[in-house]
């Protein structure tokens, strides 16, 4: 799909992967207009008067929440691709105020569905996240369900040319309340806390995950969901990069939270295909659409999954190193001039 002249809409734009979606689609496309919904107002002022965006006259900015259908309805009139990236986040908020997350998270997404068939939308790609696989706190249950809906959207659209897809990655290295610029905030004291020596996770960038998105929605048909293939490693290995001269604190393992994470389970992998730089699990209707990516990629075994322990990739300790260095936050800044890589 070529999104030269047409209008996208980004719901959770004021987030960092709707900046920088947004950042990398006025830089290097043609769209007629990006429209930013969120429903933090003083955040859409900010991204406003952030110089890369000031004066752009392809920028509207919505206030408005997802909960809301009639707003939603209204902000899609004319949109040809929605990016969903609005949620409730925070494994630990989720637990203590469960039905807030469901009402963003589940009841949002079914908004999300109902408005773009309603408006005629062409594309539809709604973020995951790792934790939605086999889930084992109340924000990967949500979006668990919120990615059923997407993808039985594709059903729900009927002769409409309406197509939903999903695209699920791991952890983005220097997200808000992530690891990496908690382990930077703490290394000066000389003590990491660590939940579990044995922890891994998938890691992967914030433009990665962006430029992922996008190659998806290119070439999605509908009922898709996309897994990139990304590399792993332990926290510890974090930890040491970070901050190798600090002990270790071992904390245990938050409520929530798995010691190893994955993307692509045992019982999707009879759906799966591999390609060369992603896994897609496609639905288990068999729809005619995805006989050319059937032919394309090589079935899962069927007692395959992908997982951050098992993972056949792992990340260097220089390549985490250049991740941090670019993240552009003061902590990061300031850790790559002492390390010399800045």
């Amino acid at each position: 799909m070529n999104l030269d002249e047409k209008s996208l809409l980004i719901t959770g734009g004021t987030g960092s992967f709707g900046k920088k979606l947004t950042e990398i689609l006025l830089n290097e496309y043609s769209p007629r207009r990006v429209i930013i919904y969120s429903r933090d107002e003083y955040k859409q002022f900010a991204m406003q008067n952030d110089p890369r965006f000031q004066s752009d006259r392809r920028l509207r900015f919505f206030i408005g929440d997802v909960r809301d259908l009639h707003r939603l309805s209204r902000a899609c009139d004319g949109v040809h691709v929605v990016v969903h990236a609005a949620a409730l986040k925070q494994v630990p908020a989720a637990e203590y105020n469960p039905f807030e997350a469901v009402k963003t998270n589940v009841i949002g997404a079914q908004n999300v569905i109902d408005s773009a068939v309603e408006r005629g939308v062409e594309k539809i790609v709604a973020l995951s996240t790792d934790k939605a696989a086999n889930p084992i706190n109340l924000y990967g249950a949500t979006k668990l369900c919120s990615d059923k809906l997407f993808i039985a959207g594709n059903a729900l659209a009927g002769s409409r040319n309406t197509k939903f897809s999903v695209v699920r990655y791991g952890n983005v290295v220097g997200s808000r309340g992530s690891v990496v610029p908690f382990f930077l905030s703490k290394r000066k004291e000389g003590v990491l806390p660590i939940t579990d020596q044995r922890m891994t996770r998938f890691w992967i960038t914030l433009e990665q995950g962006v430029r992922f998105v996008l190659s998806c929605l290119k070439t999605m048909k509908g009922g898709e969901l996309y897994v990139p293939k990304i590399p792993s490693m332990k926290i510890t290995d974090l930890a040491n990069v970070i901050a190798p001269e600090a002990d270790h604190e071992v904390v245990g393992i938050r409520p929530g939270e798995k010691l190893h994470e994955v993307m692509v389970p045992e019982d999707d992998a009879r759906n799966a295909v591999e390609l060369k730089d992603r896994f897609v699990i496609l639905p288990p209707d068999d729809w005619q659409r995805h006989d050319p990516l059937r032919s394309q990629g090589r079935a899962c075994a069927k007692d395959f999954k992908y997982a951050s322990d098992s993972n056949d990739c792992w990340l260097a300790e220089s390549e985490l190193s250049e991740m941090i260095a670019d993240l552009g936050i003061p902590e990061a800044e300031e850790w790559a001039i002492e390390k010399g890589l800045r």
